[in-house]
């Protein structure tokens, strides 16, 4: 089993995930992360930590759509294993729904 990173973070980007991560796992995009499934030991100390409650195990339904995205994101995006400023304007989209369609980027983040 694995944690995903879904929607919820598109845009919110709060980091305080990376923080707490034991393996840094956690991979960062323009507007959001993902975490490699490959490389999360499953501890779940990520999950209580994401203000937007963007983070679910694997064995959620809600995240079947969102373990290929962060396997193929976390293998291009540069690894992040602290944490760094989120968005200005990261409330305004805590509750947005629909976010992937509208604001999803498969741009890479900085890293670090």
């Amino acid at each position: 089993m694995t944690y995903v990173v879904t929607e919820a973070c598109i845009k919110c980007k709060y980091m305080d995930c990376v923080e707490v991560c034991p393996v840094d796992c956690f991979y960062e995009g323009e507007n959001m992360l993902v975490i490699h499934p490959d490389e999360c030991i499953d501890c779940g100390v990520c999950e209580p930590e994401c203000p937007p409650e963007a983070i679910l195990p694997d064995s959620d339904p809600a995240a079947d759509d969102w373990l290929e995205l962060n396997k193929q994101y976390s293998d291009a995006w540069p690894n992040i294993n602290r944490k760094g400023e989120a968005p200005a304007d990261a409330d305004e989209y805590k509750d947005v729904e629909g976010k992937y369609a509208k604001y999803f980027s498969p741009e890479p983040g900085k890293g670090s």
